[in-house]
């Protein structure tokens, strides 16, 4: 279906709030994922284990929520209207929602939670040569990067434009995407050849550079993305250049705020896991002094004993 022409009125703050659209299937799907959730969370408390709150509160709003406040807010209806409120969406739906999911540790919470048959089927699919092949690092960091590229820089983000169901899809793609980098770097969750935290940390600065040519790419090309797509609207309050640089500029700005954010939350990760294995050894060594300890006494006494 070719998305309407008809425009909404100049944006503002408030549109955000009176342009929200709840009958999307991507609302039905936030809903659901959301009660799966919480249904996990109630059940692994109703048997007595207990769930990180902080995994819930991450997973919920930042989360779901993040996705939320820009596909059924009133930004959604602008985002066939503005490039910068559609690249807003393509920040938060490929960088920002898919971090805090993935440390909301579903995939977790799902396998301490299902038991039997489909424990068995869930553990089979994250372990299966195509989930292996999708979380490898450099597989999802090609992903990550060839992604706005081969949109922007196309005929393909036109199409999205003007094509309802391609735009929707557009947006799935980022947030798989984003889930696919972001998972094996940051999430919690049980994932096969996860990399150690230096080269985590060393992939997440490599993305750096992408998002600062593409955004000043963007800034001063003299061509608009979209074809004539945002002239035909006729904004008297929009100018397509200028909302083309603004969108640049916020592609460019958020994403070096992102990875250096997560660059700093890898290395705080990789610090406290340090912690934790110092701990654990000096336990080990604990436990084999007392051993040796307990041995020498048991050796004493039999000399003692034979020595009488």
């Amino acid at each position: 279906m070719v998305l309407a022409e008809a425009t909404p009125p100049p944006f503002t703050i408030a549109s955000v709030f009176t342009e929200i659209q709840l009958d999307s299937w991507l609302t039905v799907l936030l809903v659901v994922a959301a009660g799966l959730y919480l249904y996990g969370v109630h059940r692994l408390r109703a048997r007595g284990d207990s769930w990180p709150l902080s995994r819930t509160l991450l997973f919920l709003f930042p989360g779901l929520g993040g996705i939320a406040s820009v596909t059924v807010s009133g930004l959604h209806a602008y985002d066939t209207t503005l490039l910068s409120v559609h690249m807003v969406q393509h920040m938060v739906l490929s960088m920002g929602a898919p971090i805090f999911l993935a440390l909301g540790a579903p995939m977790t919470l799902a396998l301490r939670t299902l038991q039997g048959a489909p424990r068995s089927r869930l553990l089979a699919v994250v372990h299966s040569h195509v989930a292996k092949v999708l979380t490898f690092p450099l597989v999802a960091f090609g992903l990550f990067v060839a992604t706005p590229f081969a949109l922007y820089f196309t005929g393909l983000y036109e199409q999205t434009l003007r094509h309802e169901w391609l735009h929707e899809l557009t947006h799935a793609h980022f947030i798989l995407v984003g889930c696919l980098f972001f998972w094996p770097l940051l999430g919690l969750d049980p994932l096969p050849g996860r990399w150690p935290y230096p080269a985590r940390a060393l992939l997440m600065l490599l993305s750096v550079p992408f998002h600062t040519v593409l955004g000043l790419t963007i800034m001063q090309s003299k061509t608009l993305l979209g074809g004539d797509w945002y002239p035909s609207l006729h904004l008297a309050w929009a100018n397509p250049f200028d909302d083309q640089r603004a969108a640049g500029g916020i592609l460019w700005a958020g994403g070096e705020f992102v990875s250096v954010t997560m660059i700093a939350v890898l290395v705080v990760q990789w610090i406290r896991a340090s912690e934790r294995e110092a701990r654990r050894i000096d336990r080990e060594l604990d436990r084999q002094e007392a051993r040796e300890r307990a041995q020498d006494q048991n050796d004493a006494t039999v000399r003692s004993a034979a020595h009488d």
